[in-house]
């Protein structure tokens, strides 16, 4: 319980200094919603979005799951995305892995995890797609790396490819669909320089 009295401390003293920064911070923020971005990451406690690019609450409307998989079974992922298209009308739809991704690793270790093995089913067929160019790297980090960069580009496509987008789309709304990946050894993030504008735009990604 000391853990969790911790926090609500933790919670009083944070809202306490943004309040003296700017005392009307948390009445306005609460009066509207208006991100730019949604952001689709990993659910790693190391990667927190709003931290990573220095924004504010408010500034990012985010969803993250084990291994940022945009999955076309997966409701809760499809209402989000909804959600920040039709209602909130972002501009930008971020996929964002990460290097040494723990999901990614534990599909290509040929262990059983139980339930969470129907969900790395997915980055398994990521591995399928690419296996000739993952296996011909010898070191394991690198291969593990490579896939994290493979899976958010695979990632990028089903966002792509998803009815929410491609109505939006068609109906002439501003939006782009990035691929990025962020080090967790360096706090740095690197544009895979997967960028997606409409339908018909394409992008090559070459590693």
């Amino acid at each position: 319980m000391r853990v969790l009295k911790k926090i609500f401390k933790q919670n009083r003293m944070w809202a306490e200094r943004v309040k003296t920064t700017d005392p009307n911070f948390f009445r306005d923020l609460s009066r509207q919603q208006n991100p730019e971005y949604l952001w689709i990451g990993c659910s790693d406690s190391r990667v927190p979005a709003n931290q990573i690019v220095d924004m504010p609450p408010g500034q990012i409307f985010v969803h993250r799951n084990i291994a940022n998989l945009v999955v076309h079974t997966d409701l809760n992922c499809l209402s989000v995305i909804q959600f920040a298209v039709d209602v909130l009308k972002v501009k930008h739809i971020i996929v964002c892995g990460h290097y040494g991704c723990g999901g990614i690793q534990a599909a290509m270790d040929n262990r059983e995890h139980g339930l969470i093995d129907n969900w790395l089913r997915h980055i398994k067929d990521v591995y399928r797609f690419h296996q000739t160019k993952i296996d011909a790297i010898q070191n394991e980090i690198e291969k593990i790396n490579l896939l994290c960069e493979l899976n958010v580009v695979e990632q990028v496509t089903n966002v792509c490819q998803t009815t929410i987008v491609q109505r939006a789309w068609k109906a002439g709304q501003e939006l782009a669909v990035h691929g990025w990946i962020y080090n967790i050894e360096d706090g740095i993030l690197k544009d895979l320089n997967v960028r997606i504008t409409s339908p018909t735009k394409t992008f090559n990604f070459d590693k």
